[in-house]
């Protein structure tokens, strides 16, 4: 049975990571505020080096949005409200990830922050887009031996809370519940998410910037978007499967 006092250290404990985010958040706002560059959304989806390009944001001086932080916004996502997102995308300058990679997020960022840099993340095609995310969830949820995760395995994961991959993968994919990983519908939908973006953006080169990290030059080019001078010759390779 949980005491009175462990009860009293469990509040004292919530109240001071609370005071300690807020306070967090006031002095991002203010650096922000003071420096105003324009603000960048990585909007490839994951396993297309989206974590390779949030390390190289931080070392080209932008503060990048915390992925943990922004993981309760997926349910506001899901209802299609996207006012809770952009008020999270006042306190950085750089996004990757949930839900900024999602469908239709990068219409409501465009519409709040004209302006802004969008970085769309692409793989050389479908195929090893769709080898590495079942590879990457199979390690991180499934049998770890490249089998995609069933059902099963992604209810009973945890990623921010129990049951969330499962939860995302019927919000994004709308597979089958019995293959959740069906190849033709991954692939279809990452195909539609890319073209949608390239489609919306058409008119505009300089806001959208398509680059398959892996490729020889892409540094530079990413450098050259976003208007910054760089001594680096090629990307800092994260999170590779």
């Amino acid at each position: 049975m949980t005491s009175a006092v462990e009860k009293s250290d469990f509040l004292t404990l919530k109240a001071v990571r609370f005071v300690y985010a807020f306070l967090r958040r006031l002095w991002i706002r203010a650096k922000v505020g003071l420096r105003r560059k324009p603000k960048v959304f990585v909007v490839g989806f994951n396993k297309t080096g989206t974590t390779t390009m949030k390390r190289a944001l931080g070392e080209m001086g932008y503060m990048v949005a915390s992925e943990s932080e922004a993981k309760p916004l997926f349910h506001d996502w899901v209802k299609r409200d996207f006012k809770p997102i952009v008020r999270f995308c006042r306190f950085a300058e750089a996004f990757q990830d949930s839900p900024f990679s999602f469908p239709y997020t990068f219409i409501a960022l465009d519409q709040a922050f004209p302006g802004s840099k969008f970085i769309l993340t692409v793989r050389a095609d479908d195929q090893q887009w769709y080898n590495s995310i079942t590879k990457f969830h199979s390690r991180l949820w499934g049998s770890g031996d490249g089998c995609p995760p069933t059902r099963e395995q992604l209810q009973t994961a945890v990623n921010s809370y129990k049951g969330r991959p499962w939860d995302v993968n019927r919000a994004l994919f709308g597979s089958p519940e019995d293959d959740p990983y069906n190849e033709g519908v991954l692939k279809d939908f990452y195909n539609r998410h890319n073209l949608t973006i390239i489609e919306y953006f058409r008119d505009r080169p300089d806001d959208l910037l398509i680059i398959n990290v892996a490729e020889a030059g892409a540094y530079q080019r990413f450098a050259n978007f976003l208007g910054i001078k760089s001594t680096a010759r090629e990307f800092p390779w994260e999170n590779k499967t």
